[in-house]
């Protein structure tokens, strides 16, 4: 009698079964391989060369962002948390603030409850707008309109508390202007930035800023270390959603030939940063794919 041999599914449709499996319910990694018919280890790596995550970042990020929906379309903190599969309300702050950077209820209502001191700095790319919370700097934008500066930062945080501080007057914002100032000029120096984002931009936006000045990754190297080798794209989107202009240094992300690609703040200005990068360290290796 001719036996044949059951057909078993790809490791590819494995994983996207692995997803599925995610979008629906929390499992834990030895479950979830159970269910798919791969082992463990064999899933973690593979999942994450694929998606760029593992499957307890992938699950936490599916939580998240169905607790912004619900924050957004005006649910209460309660049924948005529920909703979104956490345990606690005690789980959601810790959990969802550690990741939105900011209390849900806040980030439901724009900002709500956060405040946020800005100014503006003259530098040789324009104007930088800084603004930061009490954690640190949120956000760096560039551009020559001053009032179009001031809007973009409105209308990201339309509920906060924004206040205007002169250049230099605040004891709180100046060094963070100095920081910023430094950063534009080539000059060393650190300050604490509050990282607004999923789970694998806050990874991406934590390599970026592990890159050395003078020297440039393409979105595949950037994703190769990473060990999602597969996810340049969602890389580039990424970089393009990163609002902190150089302190995370997305300019210094390339595509593969060697062009520069695109910059969220104008290709001109990120031709600026890695030219005058280039020139204050000369013997700095740039690496392309």
């Amino acid at each position: 009698m001719e036996t044949h041999a059951i057909a078993r599914p790809t490791p590819d449709r494995r994983l996207d079964h692995a997803r599925r499996l995610l979008d629906q319910q929390d499992l834990g990694l030895d479950a979830l391989g159970a269910a798919v018919g791969l082992s463990p280890t064999h899933l973690q790596r593979r999942f994450r060369e694929v998606f760029g995550l593992s499957p307890a970042e992938y699950r936490a990020q599916r939580r998240l962002a169905t607790l912004k929906r619900g924050l957004r379309a005006g649910q209460g903190v309660t049924r948005a948390l529920y909703e979104a599969g956490y345990g606690s309300p005690s789980r959601v702050y810790e959990d969802g603030a550690a990741k939105l950077g900011m209390p849900p209820l806040a980030y439901g209502r724009g900002g709500e409850g956060l405040q946020i001191r800005w100014s503006l700095v003259a530098t040789v790319l324009g104007q930088a707008l800084v603004a930061a919370t009490e954690r640190g700097i949120c956000a760096v934008s560039l551009g020559e309109d001053a009032n179009a500066l001031e809007r973009e930062l409105r209308e990201e945080f339309p509920r906060a508390q924004l206040q205007r501080v002169d250049s230099g007057r605040d004891a709180f914002l100046a060094p963070r202007l100095r920081a910023v100032a430094d950063a534009l000029a080539q000059k060393s120096g650190q300050v604490p930035v509050e990282l607004i984002g999923t789970a694998f931009q806050q990874r991406v936006w934590q390599a970026l800023m592990k890159i050395p000045a003078g020297q440039t990754r393409s979105y595949a190297e950037l994703a190769v270390e990473l060990e999602a080798p597969r996810a340049a794209r969602a890389v580039a989107r990424a970089c393009a959603s990163n609002r902190v202009a150089v302190l995370v240094p997305c300019h210094r992300v390339i595509r593969g030939d060697g062009t520069p690609g695109g910059y969220r703040w104008g290709l001109p200005r990120k031709q600026a940063l890695l030219g005058a990068e280039s020139r204050s360290t000369p013997r700095a290796k740039q690496t392309r794919e």
